[in-house]
């Protein structure tokens, strides 16, 4: 596989402090309670933690929908639910990247279920070519082609996770 820089750090960690700046706005007091999904958001989570300035709840959820693949499957698994009662609190759905969308709506109709104030979602990478569902994130970092990116978090098959920067995985005959 090959690797092709689209985002270097430094345009990521402006974004992500330009985020911060619109969620500090829209949550200028209370409680804000951040939902990561993990894996692939822990490292955007944190520096959006570090961006907000202000204390934060920060809980995980970890569903499944891709295995070793490059395409979801479109079946999804909840594997680590909620720790945090969410009940009357302001919830942010911290998601790495938004394809298909069906991983989010699925997440989103479980957490409204359990009544919070509001429930947003902010993501780092959107792809919206790749919809499959009516969603739409109320924050977005960047919006991308369709190609599958590693690196800040993002990975294939558990790999990459560790790059600075995101990267388009290419095979080695790709010439894009």
């Amino acid at each position: 596989m090959k690797l092709k820089l689209i985002l270097p750090e430094r345009k990521i960690q402006k974004k992500v402090a330009s985020l911060a700046r619109q969620i500090r706005r829209d949550f200028p007091q209370g409680e804000l309670l951040l939902i990561g999904i993990l894996k692939g958001a822990f490292i955007f989570l944190a520096d959006l933690a570090r961006h907000l300035s202000r204390p934060v709840e920060i809980d995980f959820v970890r569903l499944a929908s891709y295995g070793a693949g490059q395409h979801t499957s479109g079946k999804i698994r909840l594997q680590k639910d909620l720790e945090t009662p969410i009940k009357g609190k302001h919830v942010l759905i911290v998601e790495d990247i938004v394809d298909t969308g069906i991983t989010l709506r699925y997440l989103c109709s479980r957490l409204r279920a359990r009544k919070p104030r509001s429930l947003k979602i902010v993501t780092l990478l959107d792809k919206p070519s790749r919809r499959r569902v009516d969603l739409t994130p109320d924050y977005v970092g960047f919006k991308i082609p369709d190609q599958f990116v590693v690196g800040y978090g993002l990975d294939w098959a558990e790999a990459y996770r560790h790059l600075r920067g995101i990267y388009a995985l290419q095979s080695a005959g790709d010439s894009n």
